[in-house]
């Protein structure tokens, strides 16, 4: 004991802050737009300032965080375009890293995807949005991992934050958990049987629907016809008054 080092290391607290910030972004405690405070921050997670700068700026280099000039840090509103421009990386590399996996995988790799897929199934009949998250995100790190390719491991991972991100988007429109669900299924399905091109297809086909799914919610087709609607419930309100009948005077 004489010779131990108690000393707790500053990088330990900012690292804490810094997954305290991704954990309640991902969740939703903050919302795309929303300004972040760093004296709100500082109370919140009972850290210093420079703990907090530390860590806000790791997010940004995540992209979980943009710091404008003369306003601060805020979360970053992604528009459709970035998102399909994440989800086309995503078909492309995932795609590749089933192919792969469904050759070199080992009857322990797929246990584990097994597990992984079992807990993502639990969470989805029970709800639970993070423990969703974590699921997925262990389902295909595991399939990286398996898939030998140590580039398409780092670049996914790399996107891990975006990704997690655009899923919690995409599983928020109904039964999305419960296609993702059957999806993931297929794609271990066909890496359980070596199919190769089955897993591709598998899990490019798993990326086009969560990409069709959170287009919607970030301003795609439900938001345009919205959008499209409120033209109309206005020209409808104003028909509706000019031909209202008028009060007789008192």
């Amino acid at each position: 004991m004489r010779g131990m080092d108690l000393r707790v290391a500053i990088t330990s607290v900012q690292r804490q802050a810094a997954e305290k910030l991704r954990a309640a972004i991902l969740a939703g405690v903050f919302r795309p737009g929303d300004r972040l405070v760093e004296a709100d921050l500082c109370a919140k997670l009972g850290v210093s300032r420079p703990s907090v700068r530390e860590a806000l700026r790791s997010l940004e280099a995540e992209g979980l965080v943009t710091i404008i000039p003369n306003r601060g840090p805020q979360i970053p509103v992604l528009t459709w375009t970035q998102a399909a421009e994440i989800y086309r990386v995503r078909e492309m590399l995932e795609g590749e890293a089933a192919t792969l996996c469904a050759k070199h995988a080992t009857q322990a790799d797929i246990e584990q995807m097994r597990v992984a897929l079992d807990l993502f199934g639990k969470a989805v009949r029970g709800a639970d949005s993070a423990l969703r998250l974590s699921a997925t995100a262990d389902f295909y790190g595991i399939m990286q991992k398996a898939a030998g390719n140590s580039l398409i491991d780092e670049l996914l991972r790399r996107l891990m934050a975006r990704i997690n991100f655009l899923r919690a988007q995409s599983m928020s429109r109904r039964d999305r958990a419960q296609s993702s669900l059957r999806e993931m299924r297929v794609i271990l399905e066909a890496i359980e049987r070596g199919d190769s091109e089955g897993a591709r297809r598998a899990a490019a086909l798993h990326v086009k629907a969560a990409a069709n799914a959170a287009r919607a919610v970030l301003g795609g087709e439900d938001v345009m016809q919205e959008k499209l609607r409120g033209p109309e419930k206005k020209a409808r309100a104003a028909s509706s008054k000019k031909n209202r009948p008028a009060r007789a005077s008192r």
